[in-house]
């Protein structure tokens, strides 16, 4: 038993191996995939058949492998559908299938069920709906496989599944803080990953819709335009998974540093004097995941039109370009942007003017996409876009919200050039865990959180500060150009100051105003090195300080935003001890002004 065992095992392994060996081409991932899971089914079919089986039995593929695509180190999801009486050779002869697979080296997962329990399972679990949803006969009995399908599909309730993996999104977004550009991202897991399509399909398929990217198109849910970039953003995420289980040797989805050269090296990137070989990798990354991120929400609302019928709820006028269709903002006719551009900003205002709002309207997000190069020089000196986006900054909620909106779809890199250049930008030092623009949302965020109130348990001596600090979009401005020139070579607080105090000065602030955005830019690690490398309690390392900052609204200031990008680098790098060192110089250097 050991030498067939051995043999195998072997054959095995060298015809796993030769698909894997020199992968490096991209373009490729689609086609190892498939043929990763062909071989396997191959070996397991050829299993199946030396087996002593009732003929009532069937071997299924579910899950990823269920789709057809096999990772070189993921799991091979089994369902094994049984007659609901089986005799105990049969039973026998399945456990020792499944302990074969495992001496062989496959990590298999496996449910061995009837075809009533598999939908018993279905209606309890909507885990296992999910899986039992993508599947394949393997070998064995059709009629029991077709029974198992008949019996799931019967149980599935297309609107309650759409539902349920909504929540489970939402539910996976917040252990990964909402964030795309992470600096290790999950590749399968995280916002604009491989999950993000496969929940796509999934309610694709619970709708009767198809399989697949083109059937969306053919029901007029996605373009030809967007169908190519979506299933290039996938074969990009295919390849970064399939390369990283290959360097790891293991299943590993995170893009971990360790990886990153390994990864770009495979991938036939190298170092050039602007860029290291891995950012050139990992800014292919994340400009996948913000495709994936900027379409599904569109795919989803058509989703959820189909099931809840093509009926739409009544349009409530906003003003002559924006009407309210239930909790989505939608523009009033299609044209909107073509013929009045500066609404491209206003639709962001109107989103947070009107709080009832949670959403853009998937024929306004598609338009939206289209009117971006619209965004040009003569739209940034456009004094009505500039009053815009100063209202924005000003609004007493919901800035943030709409400041991550512009970024993913785009426009606030188009509108404030400077800030393109960073988005998907790495940073390579051992405190930041996302990207330089993700990390500038971070900031503003934490700013914006010291300003309401039902934030004010977390840092009570930031809201009392802030909540006294006149035009606190100051502050807000200096978070956006605070790390905005990184990547440029040169000091970047120096060149950001620049950046800031151009902008400052052509959107119109007052010159107070600006030249305290400018300096906070300038000056917004001082804080922070002072408090952790010098000793706060020598009078000496205060008095200098204090005439750094100069008086005491420029010292609130540069606390606020010190706290708030020292929170903003990564969840686990504040601390007690930071805070207290902070808070310790803060209070002697507002005692000594």
């Amino acid at each position: 038993m050991n030498a067939p065992i051995a043999t195998l095992k072997k054959q095995l392994q060298a015809d796993r191996a030769r698909l894997h060996d020199g992968y490096h081409d991209p373009e490729q991932a689609g086609q190892l995939l498939a043929a990763e899971a062909a071989l396997v089914d191959e070996f397991l079919a050829q299993r199946w058949a030396e087996l002593p089986l009732d003929p009532r039995t069937a071997l299924v593929a579910v899950g990823g492998y269920g789709r057809g695509q096999l990772f070189p180190c993921s799991d091979i999801d089994l369902l094994i559908l049984l007659p609901p009486e089986t005799d105990g050779p049969t039973l026998a002869a399945v456990e020792g299938l499944i302990g074969l697979l495992w001496d062989l080296g496959l990590e298999v997962g496996h449910s061995v069920r009837s075809v009533a329990q598999c939908a018993e399972e279905a209606q309890r679990d909507i885990t296992v709906q999910t899986a039992m949803l993508e599947n394949r006969l393997l070998a064995g009995s059709l009629d029991t496989y077709q029974a198992f399908q008949r019996a799931t599909a019967a149980v599935l309730d297309p609107r309650a599944f759409f539902e349920a993996k909504l929540l489970e999104q939402q539910q996976r977004y917040e252990r990964h803080q909402g964030a795309t550009m992470k600096l290790e991202p999950n590749v399968k897991e995280a916002p604009g990953g491989l999950r993000d399509l496969h929940l796509v399909l999934w309610l694709t398929r619970a709708a009767g819709l198809g399989n697949d990217w083109a059937s969306l198109k053919q029901a007029g849910m996605l373009t030809g335009q967007e169908m190519r970039k979506l299933k290039r953003a996938e074969k990009l995420l295919w390849s970064f998974r399939i390369a990283l289980h290959l360097t790891a040797r293991r299943r590993e989805d995170r893009i971990l540093f360790d990886y990153q050269n390994a990864l770009a090296q495979r991938f036939g990137y190298h170092d050039t004097d602007a860029n290291r070989a891995s950012e050139q990798l990992m800014a292919v990354y994340y400009l996948s995941a913000r495709v994936v991120a900027q379409l599904q929400p569109l795919l989803i609302q058509a989703i959820r039109r189909h099931l809840y019928g093509a009926e739409q709820m009544p349009a409530t006028p906003i003003n002559e370009r924006f009407v309210a269709r239930g909790p989505l903002l939608e523009i009033a006719r299609p044209d909107v942007y073509e013929k009045t551009p500066s609404a491209i900003l206003e639709t962001f205002l109107v989103l947070q003017q009107h709080p009832e709002l949670t959403g853009i309207g998937a024929d306004t997000l598609r338009a939206l996409w289209h009117a971006r190069p619209r965004i040009n020089a003569a739209f940034r000196r456009d004094p009505v876009n500039k009053a815009t986006f100063l209202a924005i900054v000003r609004q007493p909620w919901g800035t943030t919200r709409v400041m991550r909106r512009m970024n993913q779809y785009g426009v606030l890199g188009r509108y404030i050039p400077a800030f393109g250049k960073i988005v998907g930008r790495m940073q390579h030092d051992l405190f930041h865990v996302y990207t330089v623009d993700e990390h500038i949302l971070m900031v503003l965020r934490n700013l914006r959180r010291f300003a309401t109130p039902a934030f004010n348990h977390e840092y009570p001596t930031c809201s009392r500060l802030i909540e006294s600090f006149e035009r606190p979009e100051v502050l807000y401005l200096a978070a956006l150009f605070h790390d905005i020139a990184k990547g440029r070579g040169g000091d970047h607080s120096k060149l950001g100051k620049i950046d800031a105090r151009q902008f400052c000065d052509s959107h119109g602030l007052s010159r107070e105003d600006g030249e305290m955005v400018a300096w906070l830019v300038e000056q917004h690690l001082t804080m922070s090195h002072t408090a952790q490398k010098q000793d706060v309690y020598d009078p000496d390392t205060v008095e200098r300080f204090a005439r750094v900052v100069g008086d005491e609204r420029h010292l609130i200031a540069l606390y606020l935003l010190s706290v708030a990008d020292i929170r903003g680098t990564s969840p686990k790098v504040w601390n007690a001890w930071k805070a207290k060192l902070l808070e310790d110089l803060f209070n002697a250097t507002r005692r000594y002004l």
